[in-house]
């Protein structure tokens, strides 16, 4: 091994012929050349030199590696500018791999409509023909506007059907958009005729749960409203989205914020009524839950309950896009592939 002197003096010698050999550079061509003789990986001068770096002692190799990388980036310098004087900007790329330029590039996938969002457009679009308008209201909402303004006071047995995300100082994430019902009563007298579209938050995810989800609810407020306004309403709906030749039922059910209530049927759209797995053999698929409004709510309001009636419903996007579009895992919602995305 030459002592370190000799390796210093090696270095002073190669510094003075590359910047001679660079001045006299005058195409791209010759630039690209000198940068594999003194960096390329495989066989350039200064990576040769680097090697002796191992059988150094260390007090000689600090003093060296120095000295070497000082002499390196010099050169890199004057390398670049150079390049940046014959107008590349910046010295060739640090690869000894051929490129095709001429290669086609890398495509921009399109986009694509994502189903919730076309279930939900529709959803509106046939509401809308109806004469309801859309309302909204915040996601993360207050006690009072999700349960107690809706029939359901702190000790409400029916709070436990809910899984609820609660917040610090008295918030939760909504666990329905029926607090935008609420609010919008707060603030508009009679007649009211609303939907409200919107995320909604509960604690629970499997194949048919998810922790976030999407809701429709609506709401009819007026003189002589009735169970049969609620039935025309919904099987207009359903007959619109689902076809003409829909079967419908309604069935009597509870929910603390209407009464009388009622969840609503429709025919298996798989098995044609035969029955099949989708349904459980029965024939039947549940769609959505209805009902009139509860008096207490619409005390809460400050509504005259002997003048006004009015009815709620409430129907979850995910179902009606899983039986339209037969989506057996409600999860592939949310994975983004972009296989199921372009169906």
């Amino acid at each position: 091994m030459p002592p370190i002197d000799e390796l210093i003096g090696q270095l002073d010698t190669i510094r003075q012929q590359a910047e001679q050999e660079l001045t006299a550079a005058d195409s791209a061509e010759k630039l690209e050349a000198f940068r594999i003789r003194y960096f390329g990986r495989a066989s350039g001068v200064l990576t040769g030199l680097m090697k002796n770096l191992s059988a150094l002692s260390p007090e000689d190799r600090a003093v060296f590696g120095k000295a070497a990388n000082s002499t390196k980036q010099k050169l890199q310098d004057l390398l670049d500018q150079k390049a940046g004087t014959m107008g590349k900007g910046t010295a060739a790329p640090h690869t000894d791999a051929w490129q095709d330029i001429t290669l086609p590039g890398r495509g921009i996938a399109r986009g694509h409509i994502h189903p919730i969002t076309r279930v939900l457009g529709e959803v509106v679009s046939i509401f809308s023909t109806m004469g309801f308008s859309i309302a909204e209201g915040p996601e993360i909402e207050l006690d009072y506007y999700n349960f107690e303004a809706l029939n359901m006071p702190g000790d409400h047995p029916a709070r436990d059907m809910q899984d609820t995300f609660y917040l610090p100082g008295g918030f939760l994430l909504r666990t329905q958009t029926s607090p935008v019902q609420i609010r919008t009563m707060e603030k508009t007298p009679p007649p009211v005729s609303i939907i409200a579209p919107g995320r909604v938050f509960r604690r629970d995810w499997d194949l048919t749960h998810t922790p976030m989800f999407h809701q429709v609810e609506g709401l009819l407020v007026d003189r002589g409203i009735s169970m049969t306004h609620l039935k025309g309403v919904l099987e207009a709906f359903l007959r619109a989205f689902f076809g003409m030749d829909t079967k419908i039922r309604f069935r009597p059910s509870y929910f603390p914020f209407t009464e009388p209530s009622t969840e609503v049927d429709i025919g298996c759209i798989f098995c044609k009524g035969k029955g099949c797995r989708v349904c459980k053999t029965s024939g039947w698929l549940e769609i959505l839950g209805a009902g009139m409004v509860h008096p207490e709510v619409l005390k809460r309001v400050k509504y005259d309950t002997e003048v006004c009636t009015g009815f709620a419903f409430g129907i979850g996007i995910e179902r009606l896009a899983m039986l339209k579009y037969n989506i057996g895992d409600l999860r592939m919602f949310f994975e983004n592939d972009l296989r199921f995305l372009r169906q």
